[in-house]
């Protein structure tokens, strides 16, 4: 009872964030931003090590129920955050509940060793064996199988509201389309194979990125086909995801990918040069992404030197720029046709925040994003570590905030 007492308290403190009117002004720059007409730069913090930062207690759980549990620890930490780094996050003004779907395997399974942990908090090395070394093994894959399981939503639904429903909307949302057919590869494989096979087996090579694209394909339209879409999008994987020009035509019923955001990526092709680039994903992706409204592609790989074959997928309106592109370079390709994803680098939050240097990086940015006229978002993301200490996050946030206010 008690816990439940607490998770009473936790969402009616949420609810009454959530409606303060700062949410609003901070979705209008979301939207201003995806809609090419920015105001300023919007400035988030994502992939957060709660784990770390628990100084005052405040993200300690106390929930026994498992599902509840869940919800508390999502109130814990998006309010903590909104105390003490917020940056223009968004409160939703409701609980989410996710469609629950399920996912037949694809015909091969990856098998690794683990290197080591941190800690149990989700970051780990690994050393993948190859399942994909032969023809055979290639052939062996099949389409997956989809299935919405309204039973296990509903319930999930019904327990959430009944607990919190008089105090705050409770929300059965959809999902939105992350597709990284080559981080799937590369955990099938192993680094080293895959990328030694692209020169020595090319053959091989596309064998196995086109089946493994139709099984990305094949689940996408049956998230589709099943209703499984989210139309109101709050976040784009950890960017904004307002944007004026997505669900203009939509008719109320199935939320369809022409509705939506596509998000691509082929971050293990920071080794690669663009020819390679282009041929072993660029062009598979056109087809993918090609179906939704807009396209978000990029995340870890560098692309400052290849906008041109990043532009020829359809609907292109956001581009990750990572902390090892050049981003004068990036900001001058990318110009007005696009969104300037940047991505700071996260290693600045794991030791005592170095500020002169935390300025000159965003500065830098800001610098290239007035010169070029560009719409940009800056994320902080991938932090493994803010180094046990959550003045790292408080300064930074500090920081780029006053920074980009001065815009």
């Amino acid at each position: 009872m008690e816990g439940l007492k607490q998770l009473r308290l936790l969402a009616r403190e949420y609810f009454e964030e959530a409606l303060k009117p700062v949410n609003t002004e901070r979705m209008k720059l979301h939207r201003a931003v995806n809609d090419l007409q920015m105001i300023r730069p919007v400035v988030l913090i994502d992939e957060i090590p709660f784990h770390e930062l628990n100084f005052d207690g405040s993200l300690t759980c106390v929930c026994t129920d498992p599902l509840l549990r869940d919800v508390e620890a999502m109130l814990r930490r998006k309010l903590f955050q909104w105390k003490y780094f917020p940056a223009d996050m968004i409160l939703e003004p409701f609980i989410p509940v996710y469609k629950v779907m399920h996912s037949t395997g694809i015909g091969v399974e990856i098998q690794d060793d683990l290197i080591n942990t941190n800690d149990g908090q989700g970051i780990s090395a690994h050393w993948y064996h190859d399942q994909l070394a032969t023809p055979e093994d290639v052939e062996k894959i099949h389409l997956p199988v989809i299935t919405y399981d309204k039973e296990e939503t509903m319930r999930r639904y019904t327990k959430i509201a009944e607990a919190l429903g008089d105090i705050i909307p409770v929300k059965i949302i959809g999902h939105g389309c992350y597709t990284s057919p080559w981080d799937n590869i590369s955990m099938y494989r192993g680094v080293n194979n895959l990328l030694v096979d692209l020169i020595d087996e090319p053959e091989h090579s596309h064998n196995i990125v086109s089946k493994i694209f139709a099984c990305e394909e094949s689940r996408l339209q049956q998230m589709e086909d099943l209703d499984l879409f989210e139309l109101n999008q709050y976040s784009l994987h950890c960017t904004a995801a307002f944007c004026s020009d997505l669900g203009k035509d939509y008719d109320g019923g199935k939320v369809l990918a022409k509705h939506i955001w596509g998000r691509g990526m082929a971050q293990i092709f920071a080794s690669v040069g663009k020819e390679m680039h282009e041929e072993f994903d660029i062009d598979y992706m056109k087809k993918l992404l090609g179906k939704f409204g807009l396209a978000y592609y990029g995340c870890c790989e560098p692309l400052d030197t290849k906008m041109d074959i990043v532009e020829k997928i359809p609907n292109l309106r956001k581009v990750s720029i990572t902390p090892w592109a050049n981003v004068d370079v990036a900001a001058e390709a990318i110009n007005t046709k696009y969104v300037l994803a940047n991505k700071p680098n996260p290693a600045a939050v794991t030791v005592p925040l170095d500020e002169d240097a935390l300025r000159k990086e965003i500065g830098r940015t800001l610098a290239a994003v007035k010169r070029n006229n560009c719409s940009c978002d800056i994320v902080l993301k991938d932090i493994s570590s803010a180094g046990n200490d959550v003045k790292n996050m408080i300064r930074w946030e500090q920081i780029v905030m006053e920074m980009v206010k001065d815009f």
